[in-house]
């Protein structure tokens, strides 16, 4: 006879549900563990060589180019070792770094490393499950799980005493700790989504995403050991059109300016914080990657129009973006 209580116990699709998210982030773990180094960063002192810290990074080709953050390797004497699962050990030297975007190119002397699969970022959603590994104090193939807590998000970096911003950064609950830094962040197919750059509180943490951006980045540290850009001098984030552009102009997203730079390209033409960017030189701009994406090098130095709504209205400004 029933008492009319609830069972103490997990109902079976409880059970079940916990298994696959078990058996998701096992075998993303043991797909990539082997394609996440862990790195000892040493620069060179009076006394020699000296070990200043450490991260991670992921494998990018089986002849040992690696994928890390810029802030894991910053100095012009960085070099260091590569550790892997398997015990190897490589020497590395840094190839390229990019502070704008925190990414960082490194070559070891080995080979017959195993490539991590490369995803897209533009794909994730907020609330996906994704697995961090790295590297946490030195703990070699470490494994932690969460959700994207947030899409779009800025984290600002300094260089040579002034502060840039990372955009469109990837947020998540997943636990990371120092020594993650530069470590894969991926999703239930194994794919790296995102670059995992810092510890920004209590069960928070952010990555650099993997996309065409990221990918333009990689491809020129690893020909040119560094990314000539042209910048526009703003700080900003996507962000939904209001209803009024979405009616009338047919425009769905935007990037909010939320910080003009004195002195840049933007100040000069009169671009205010709280305009809305919509397109550049007719090209549509519907979040801060379209932007990074159009602001290549050929506009160094060449005038372009911007497309943008303030106070319920939308004009053009003209603009020269300026090398970073």
């Amino acid at each position: 006879m029933s008492d009319g209580l609830a069972p103490a116990l997990a109902t079976p699709t409880e059970e079940a549900a916990l298994d696959a998210y078990s058996r998701v982030v096992a075998g993303v773990a043991r797909s990539l563990s082997p394609s996440v180094a862990n790195l000892r960063v040493t620069r060179q002192g009076r006394g020699g060589r000296m070990r200043e810290g450490g991260g991670s990074a992921i494998v990018l080709s089986a002849d040992g180019l690696l994928l890390t953050n810029a802030h894991v390797v910053a100095g012009s004497t960085a070099a260091g070792q590569a550790a892997f699962t398997d015990g190897r050990e490589f020497s590395f030297e840094v190839l390229g770094r990019d502070v704008l975007s925190d990414l960082a190119v490194l070559r070891t002397d080995g080979g017959g490393l195993q490539p991590a699969p490369l995803g897209d970022a533009g794909r994730l959603r907020v609330g996906q499950l994704v697995v961090a590994i790295g590297n946490p104090h030195g703990f070699a193939g470490s494994v932690t799980a969460g959700v994207v807590s947030a899409l779009g998000r800025s984290l600002p970096v300094r260089a040579r005493g002034a502060v840039r911003v990372v955009d469109d950064v990837i947020q998540t609950d997943a636990a990371l700790n120092p020594g993650n830094s530069g470590g894969a962040l991926a999703i239930a197919s194994g794919e790296v989504v995102g670059v995992n750059t810092a510890v920004a509180g209590v069960g928070l943490g952010l990555a650099v995403p993997v996309n065409a951006a990221t990918r333009s980045v990689i491809a020129a540290l690893v020909r040119d050991g560094r990314v000539r850009r042209a910048v526009l001098g703003i700080a900003g984030g996507g962000r939904p059109a209001p209803p009024w552009a979405r009616a009338q102009l047919g425009i769905e997203r935007c990037v909010e300016v939320v910080e003009v730079m004195p002195d840049g390209a933007a100040a000069s033409a009169g671009l205010r914080v709280e305009d809305l960017i919509v397109a550049l030189d007719g090209a549509r701009v519907m979040g801060v990657a379209d932007l990074t994406r159009l602001l290549g090098a050929e506009r160094i130095g060449t005038r372009a129009t911007l497309r943008v709504l303030r106070d319920g209205t939308a004009f053009d400004l003209e603009v020269v973006p300026q090398e970073l």
